[in-house]
C-alpha cells in the first residue's frame, strides 16, 4: 500500500493508484466506515483510455490525475485532449475535459462503474466476492445487498445508461480550447459507526504554521495537521466529542492507546481533541467489582520476538491521568477536568489494585511479564496523577507518591543491565524472573516522564548516570539508523530491519526519544535523531508512515516503506507536531497563568518560527533563533513568562 494514493476524511476514504482509473483490483475504491461503495470506475473518451502522465495528492483529503488522449486522425504525435480527474474522500469524483485543438471536438465518454460493497477487512484477505448487479437509479447506478446498498449519481445526468454493463455515456461537445466535465457522487444506504468530524471552523486543531531556516519543517506541520484533521471521527451519539482514527487503510476505527498518545502529543494544538478523546474513553472503562474494574480497555499488541503480546489497554488506562494533568496544565478548563477527574482516579485506582502488595506492574494482567516501558508509564501516571489530585484536593496524592519512589529504588537496580560499555536497561523481566536484555526503542519511554505544575519536569526511573548512558545509547549507530530511531539494536539477536517491533523505525518512539532527550539535555542526540526524521519525511512527501525499514541511511539512497504501515496514522502525524514543539521548549501552566520555555540551545534546524499554537485556549506564538534563544511574539492576555 506504500504506493497507494489515499485520500482520507473518515469515515470518507478512496484508495487509488497512480494511474487514476479505479479497476476493483486490489484494495482500490471509495470506501465509507470501512465497506467498499465503489470498486469500479472507469473512463474512456471517444472509446479509448486515457493515458496517465501525473498523479498526485492535493490535501490529505483528495487527490489529482491527470491523463491525455490523442483523438484526431493523423493528427502527430501531440495529445489532442487533457482528461483531468479530482478524487475526494468524500465520495466525489469531478471529470474534467480539456481540448488542446483549434477545431470543434464532439466526444463520446463512458464512465464504467461497479462495486462488490465488500468490508475492507474481507478484501485484504481476498475474501471479496464478484461485483453485484447494477440498476439504473436516479441519474445514474444502485447496487443492493442483504446490508444496504450504494448508489452513483451523475451531474449532468448521462444520455444513456446501461445497467448491466454498469455503464454511463454523455456526448460532449467541446469548442476549440474548450472544457466540458461532470461529476459523479457516491453514496451508500446504511449508517456507519463514525461520522466525520468535519473541517474549518469545526476542527479541534489550532492551524498552527510554521515557519524557519529549513524548508522542511513549514510542510511537516501543514501536513502532520491535515492528517491529523483527515483522521478525526465524531461519536454520533455524542457529536461533540472528537477523537482520531488509529490509521488507514488498516485501523480505521478508535484505538484507545493510539488516540490518547495523539491528542497528547498535539496538545500545542490546543485541548479540545483532548477533551474529546478522554470523553470519549471515559465512557468505554469498564466497572464492577472486578479485577478489571477502572480500565480502559483496548486490543493485544504484538510485541516481536522477545516478549509475549502486550495489552494496549495497559497503555491506554495509564495514559488516560497522564493526558488529562498535561491537558489541566495546556488550558483545559477547570469545570471540564473535574468532569474527567472521577475516570481519571478509577484509572489510579485500578493501578494500585494491580500492583497489590508488589512493587512493578504485569503486562497483560495478571501473570505476563513485567515491561520496562509499562513501568515508564505506571511511575508517570503516578506522579502526575498524584499532581493531579492535588490541584483539586482529591485525596490519594501521597500514596501514588510513595509508591513511585519505591518504584524508582527498585527499577534502578532490578532493570539496569550491567555490562563493559557502561550497561543498558533491562526491555523486561520474564514471569520466572529472567532478564531480557535487549535494547529497543521502547526504552525512549523512560525519558518520557511528563510535566508537573509550574512547568516542572517530573523524576523519572533512571538516575543521572544510568540517564546519560540511555542517551549514549538511543544516540548510537546501533539505534540511530539515520532516520530515526530502530525498534531493536542492529546488533541484537532477532533485528530485522522490517520488523515492526523488532528493527522498523517507528516514528512515535522517535519523537518520544527526541522530545525526552532534549528535555534531559541531550541535545547532541536529539538533533541526530529529529534532522534523520526530517530527513525521511521529505522523503516520503511529509506525509510520515507509523513505521519505515530500519535501515541504515546511506548516500543516495531513500528509507524503504514498510508494506503493513498505515500512513497516513495518528500517532505519526501527531509526531510531526511534538518534534517541532520540543525544540522551542514550551512548559505552560495556564492554571498559574505562567508559560517557560526550555529551547534546544543548539538549535538543529537553525531559527524557527511557530504561529498559532493555542495555550489556555488562545493563541501562543514563539520564536527561536539561531543561537537557541526563544522568544514569544504572541500569547494569551495575563500569561506571563516563568523562568
Amino acid at each position: 500500500m506504500h504506493s497507494a494514493i489515499i485520500c482520507v476524511a473518515l469515515p470518507g476514504l478512496a484508495i487509488s493508484t497512480d494511474q487514476g482509473q479505479l479497476t476493483g483490483q486490489g484494495l482500490e475504491g471509495f470506501y465509507r466506515t470501512g465497506r467498499r461503495v465503489l470498486s469500479r470506475c472507469q473512463v474512456r473518451v471517444a472509446g479509448r483510455e486515457p493515458l496517465a502522465v501525473q498523479a498526485w495528492a492535493t490535501a490529505a483529503d483528495r487527490a489529482r490525475f491527470v491523463a491525455t488522449l490523442r483523438v484526431s486522425p493523423g493528427g502527430g504525435p501531440d495529445p489532442d485532449v487533457v482528461v483531468e480527474r479530482t478524487r475526494h474522500a468524500d465520495g466525489t469524483e469531478c471529470i474534467t475535459l480539456h481540448s488542446a485543438v483549434s477545431r470543434p471536438l464532439r466526444l463520446p465518454v463512458e464512465v464504467t462503474l461497479g462495486t462488490d460493497l465488500a468490508d475492507l477487512g474481507a478484501i485484504a484477505s481476498g475474501r471479496a466476492g464478484p461485483d453485484l448487479p447494477a440498476s439504473v437509479y436516479d441519474s445514474g447506478l444502485r447496487w443492493s445487498c442483504a446490508a444496504g446498498g450504494a448508489s452513483v449519481t451523475a451531474d449532468p445526468p448521462p444520455a444513456d445508461a446501461l445497467a448491466s454493463a454498469g455503464l454511463l455515456r454523455w456526448e460532449f461537445d467541446l469548442p476549440p480550447g474548450g472544457t466540458a466535465g461532470l461529476e459523479l457522487r457516491v453514496r451508500m444506504d446504511w449508517s456507519g459507526s463514525g461520522r466525520a468530524a468535519g473541517r474549518a471552523a469545526t476542527s479541534p486543531l489550532a492551524p498552527a504554521r510554521a515557519t524557519g531556516d529549513h524548508p522542511g519543517v513549514e510542510l511537516l506541520l501543514r501536513t502532520s495537521i491535515d492528517d491529523l484533521q483527515s483522521l478525526l471521527l465524531r461519536d454520533p451519539a455524542h457529536p461533540t466529542d472528537t477523537h482520531i482514527a488509529a490509521g488507514v487503510p488498516w485501523r480505521c476505527g478508535l484505538a484507545p492507546a493510539d488516540a490518547l498518545v495523539a491528542a497528547r502529543m498535539a496538545l500545542a494544538l490546543g485541548t479540545r481533541l483532548a477533551a474529546g478523546t478522554l470523553r470519549t474513553l471515559a465512557r468505554t472503562q469498564l466497572r464492577g467489582p472486578t479485577a478489571q474494574s477502572g480500565m480502559i480497555p483496548g486490543p493485544r499488541r504484538d510485541a516481536g520476538a522477545h516478549l509475549p503480546a502486550g495489552c494496549t489497554g495497559t497503555e491506554a488506562t495509564l495514559l488516560f491521568p497522564v493526558l488529562l494533568a498535561e491537558a489541566y496544565r495546556w488550558g483545559l478548563s477547570r469545570q471540564e477536568t473535574e468532569g474527567l477527574l472521577p475516570t481519571a482516579e478509577r484509572c489510579l485506582g485500578w493501578l494500585r489494585a494491580a500492583v497489590g502488595e508488589g512493587t512493578y506492574l504485569c503486562d497483560p494482567q495478571p501473570g505476563g511479564p513485567v515491561r520496562c516501558e509499562t513501568q515508564a508509564h505506571a511511575h508517570r501516571a503516578a506522579v502526575l496523577g498524584a499532581d493531579l489530585l492535588d490541584a483539586f484536593d482529591r485525596p490519594g496524592g501521597a500514596v501514588l507518591r510513595h509508591w513511585a519512589r519505591e518504584l524508582r529504588t527498585a527499577f534502578r537496580e532490578d532493570f539496569w543491565v550491567e555490562d563493559r560499555s557502561g550497561g543498558r536497561p533491562a526491555a523486561g523481566r520474564a514471569s520466572d524472573g529472567r532478564l531480557v536484555s535487549h535494547l529497543g526503542a521502547t526504552a525512549a519511554h523512560l525519558l518520557d516522564t511528563g510535566l508537573l505544575s509550574g512547568g516542572e519536569q517530573a523524576p523519572g526511573l533512571l538516575d543521572r548516570v544510568q540517564t546519560e548512558q540511555l542517551a549514549r545509547l538511543l544516540g548510537g549507530p546501533a539505534m540511530d539508523s539515520g532516520w530515526g530511531l530502530r525498534g531493536l539494536g542492529a546488533k541484537e539477536a532477532g533485528y530485522n530491519p522490517f520488523g515492526h517491533r523488532t528493527g522498523a523505525v517507528r516514528v512515535h518512539e522517535t519523537a518520544v526519544a527526541v522530545a525526552g532527550l532534549a528535555a534531559a539535555g541531550y541535545e547532541k542526540e536529539a538533533g541526530s535523531l529529529l534532522r534523520g526524521q526530517l530527513a525521511a519525511a521529505e522523503a516520503f512527501g511529509y506525509r510520515l508512515p507509523e513505521m519505515f525499514a530500519g535501515q541504515q541511511r546511506t548516500e543516495g539512497s531513500p528509507p524503504l516503506p514498510h508494506p503493513a504501515a498505515c500512513r497516513p496514522a495518528a500517532t505519526a502525524a501527531a509526531a510531526g507536531v511534538l518534534l517541532l514543539t520540543t525544540l522551542a521548549g514550551i512548559r505552560p501552566d495556564a492554571p498559574a497563568g505562567t508559560v517557560a520555555l526550555r529551547p534546544v540551545r543548539s538549535a538543529p534546524l537553525g531559527e524557527i518560527g511557530l504561529t498559532g499554537l493555542r495555550i489556555a485556549g488562545e493563541p501562543f506564538s514563539v520564536r527561536v533563533s539561531r543561537l537557541g534563544l526563544a522568544m514569544v511574539e504572541e500569547a494569551a492576555e495575563g500569561l506571563q513568562l516563568g523562568s
